[in-house]
């Protein structure tokens, strides 16, 4: 019997004579991310460009019931785009609102929510999102074969098992973390007001944590400045979309279109594979420490009026688990 898993460069050459401090590498590399993410392809832009909604498939609930996953690509780097619901952010056939989000953060946002049809469920599923300059994109779901998501399947699109070269026990056995909330799910603050969020998270311990897994040439102690400027800005040799493997927990916002602050700075929940971005897709991020007892305490405040719907995401490294609170933010 299976289980729901939610999901939940440019070079720049050196004088031999040149002397880089840490903090000088730092920014340089900076600049050549930021100034070159446009150049990573000829479609990549910071700002300005379209979202187009995807299918990612569906798993069979213990009473045979399905959930249909579902997420979305914003072909934007930097912008994050805001669509209500209704017209232009909708699902047919049947109740156009299915829980999907109206904030849409940058790039691949894979299995970002799940819509729940029942066994004798019949035909497609469709999500309808209209953005930019009127253009229509849909995701067509449906219950064919071929959709059928198996958790190392997840993984596998994830970067857990990098092409292959990391589907071991830890991976085969992995299950998804749980999260609970400590508090109500509906909050009310003002604006500027700080809003104290705290969650506890339950996991298995797997899989095993690793950096990347192949191809990425790491730091050594005694590289010059220069040998890893080098490094930093050749991107790591892979078929398949890689990651580090560990536990992380992030909020961000899923419906709202104010700004937000949340502290600690919270790591991407979005496939960011630029170096050096707070993103395990990315060549050289780190893993931080999680609090050993399970709970992660962020302080998030917003500055504009409005309901917002905060998802909170605990990411083993392969599958997810998430949390959500309503926040009506009052002046």
């Amino acid at each position: 019997m299976k289980r729901v898993f939610w999901k939940s460069w440019a070079r720049k050459r050196v004088s031999e004579g040149s002397q880089l401090t840490r903090v000088g590498l730092i920014l340089l590399v900076a600049l050549f991310t930021g100034s070159n993410s446009g150049a990573q392809s000829q479609s990549s832009f910071n700002s300005g460009q379209g979202l187009s909604p995807a299918y990612e498939g569906f798993v069979i609930n213990p009473d045979d019931s399905y959930t249909m996953l579902f997420g979305y690509m914003n072909e934007n780097w930097e912008e994050e785009l805001d669509v209500p619901v209704g017209a232009e952010n909708s699902f047919s056939p049947g109740a156009a609102d299915r829980g999907q989000p109206t904030h849409f953060l940058p790039r691949r946002n894979r299995n970002t929510f799940g819509v729940h049809v029942p066994a004798d469920f019949e035909g497609e599923l469709v999500w309808t999102l209209i953005k930019g300059e009127g253009v229509t994109q849909k995701a067509y779901g449906s219950l064919l074969k071929d959709y059928i998501l198996e958790p190392i399947t997840i993984m596998s699109e994830a970067g857990t098992v990098s092409g292959g070269f990391n589907n071991r026990e830890d991976v085969q056995t992995n299950e998804p973390p749980m999260v609970r909330l400590g508090g109500d799910e509906g909050r009310t603050v003002r604006v500027g007001e700080p809003l104290q969020l705290e969650v506890t998270i339950f996991d298995d311990d797997k899989p095993n944590p690793r950096t990347y897994f192949r191809g990425l040439a790491a730091f050594a102690e005694d590289d010059s400045p220069r040998q890893q400027l080098d490094k930093a800005l050749n991107p790591p040799i892979r078929g398949t979309v890689d990651r580090v493997v560990g536990m992380t927990f992030s909020w961000f916002v899923y419906r709202g279109t104010g700004e937000v602050d949340f502290a600690p700075l919270q790591v991407k929940t979005w496939e960011d594979t630029r170096a050096f971005q707070n993103s395990p897709w990315a060549p050289f991020w780190k893993l931080p420490k999680m609090p050993e007892d399970g709970v992660v305490k962020t302080e998030i405040t917003f500055q504009e009026p409005g309901v917002y719907v905060l998802r909170g995401r605990a990411d083993d490294g392969g599958l997810t688990g998430d949390v959500d609170v309503i926040v009506r933010v009052t002046r």
